[in-house]
């Protein structure tokens, strides 16, 4: 029996968290289960019943050679797709597919289409992030409300998930290297698919990987997040920086920006929920980065269940270090002939904007790889229940430093007919730096004009 038809016998699936409850740790029974019949993640272990889906088999380090920049190589590059779906077959596969990526079939019927790969499961984490998992599964606990964690420790405070808002808070605190450097680009094309692309600097630690952390007092801050842009002239050396706290309903998220033109730094309470996204041309809201980030506390969250699905996986041909940018930003969509996607296993959750708040968004629907917690697609509705806009997540394992995250996210927006691109490197003089590292000092308002001099 799979996890998923035991998890849909004991009835939890259709849990929803109700606002001030708090949700419990499991039992040690149960969290035996991480590493036997579950991956240390909380996956299930084996694939499904017709092999369409195969085992949890991670990726060694050395599963591809790495060039001077740090792209990986493709392990899976003499592989061609099992067959395609598109507008004309869309029918047949419904049942896997997001009401978003059928959308996209419908609006792009020449254009847009799903090259399906045999699939492979193979991201993992190191070994100690995996020991942090366990111990949350029998720990870690939703503050009141759901809106920030208790007896946290590094990544996945729930990898055996009750609720819709565990499995989001999995997405919100999965693992990506702890610590990161990338250089990445933006584009936010015209429905002729003309553009222009702003380049962003990105420094990303996690709380427990800065120089100075202090175990014992550990604080309120999950991560330290800059960015800075560095082209065109006109947005270069404006400055981002975000404090991002666990519960950010007590402590709201702090965020600063410094302004080159102006050369002051000052407060940013803008950079949160619908708030414009960087220089994204109103394509996204704050919360849209990494496919979503933030407080939970405006939406009811509710657990549909666990539910296969063709998501785009195993990336490394969009990431390719031979591509253009041009090869890649097409009218309507990204290039689909990059794009590769395979059946994967994947938890729904549907957030509904609870009475009395406000976002742009009245409803969001959340498909997350069980293998990894990262968001895949995120299909948004507006106040009139239309589909609005379609988030979709291009994957990869960055392998040689075992960490799960994204090549590329597209926001398509059904109605204009643009999308925004971001994540990009394949122009850029190196790959993402898991390496990098920094004080606290590092991430506070005085450092920004430093950062931001042209």
């Amino acid at each position: 029996m799979t996890m998923t038809t035991s998890l849909l016998k004991a009835g939890v699936l259709g849990v929803s968290l109700l606002a001030g409850s708090v949700m419990a740790a499991v039992s040690a029974d149960e969290a035996a289960k991480l590493g036997s019949t579950l991956t240390p993640m909380g996956a299930e272990k084996a694939g499904n019943a017709d092999g369409s889906i195969g085992p949890w088999e991670p990726l060694a380090k050395n599963a591809g050679s790495v060039d001077g920049r740090g792209f990986l190589a493709d392990p899976y590059a003499s592989e061609k797709p099992l067959f395609t779906i598109t507008a004309a077959n869309a029918e047949r596969y419904k049942d896997k597919l997001a009401p978003g990526q059928l959308a996209m079939l419908k609006r792009y019927p020449d254009t847009y289409k799903l090259p399906v790969y045999k699939t492979h499961r193979g991201a993992t984490v190191p070994d100690s992030v995996f020991a942090d998992i366990k111990a949350n599964a029998t720990n870690a606990t939703l503050v009141e409300g759901g809106n920030g964690l208790n007896n946290f420790r590094g990544a996945v405070p729930f990898p055996i998930p009750k609720s819709g808002v565990e499995v989001v808070w999995n997405h919100i605190t999965r693992y990506r290297g702890g610590s990161v450097a990338r250089l990445v680009t933006q584009a936010t094309p015209q429905q002729n698919g003309s553009y222009s692309l702003v380049y962003f600097s990105d420094q990303f630690v996690f709380r427990d990987k800065m120089k100075d952390y202090d175990p014992n007092n550990p604080g309120n801050v999950l991560f330290y997040f800059k960015q800075e842009v560095t082209a065109p002239a006109r947005l270069a050396g404006t400055v981002l920086l975000v404090h991002e706290t666990l519960d950010q309903v007590k402590e709201p998220r702090k965020a600063w920006i410094y302004n080159a033109g102006q050369r002051r730094v000052r407060m940013a309470p803008q950079v949160s929920y619908d708030g414009p996204g960087t220089a994204a041309d109103g394509l996204r809201t704050s919360d849209n980065l990494d496919m979503y980030n933030g407080a939970p506390d405006r939406y009811d969250w509710k657990l549909e269940g666990k539910k296969e699905m063709y998501i785009a996986s195993n990336a490394f041909k969009l990431d390719d270090p031979k591509l253009k940018y041009a090869d890649i930003i097409k009218a309507g969509h990204i290039n689909q002939d990059l794009a590769r996607y395979e059946l994967r296993r994947v938890w729904h959750v549907v957030a509904t904007l609870k009475p009395g708040q406000k976002h742009i968004y009245a409803k969001r629907d959340f498909y997350i790889d069980e293998d990894t917690w990262q968001a895949a697609v995120i299909d948004q509705y507006d106040g009139r229940g239309q589909l609005w806009r379609v988030s979709e997540a291009f994957a990869q394992p960055y392998y040689n430093n075992q960490v799960p995250w994204y090549t590329l996210e597209a926001i398509y927006d059904l109605q204009s007919g643009r999308y925004l691109a971001l994540g990009m490197k394949n122009e850029e003089k190196k790959s993402y730096d898991f390496t990098f590292t920094a004080n606290k000092a590092d991430f506070q308002p005085a450092a920004l004009r430093q950062s931001g001099v042209r």
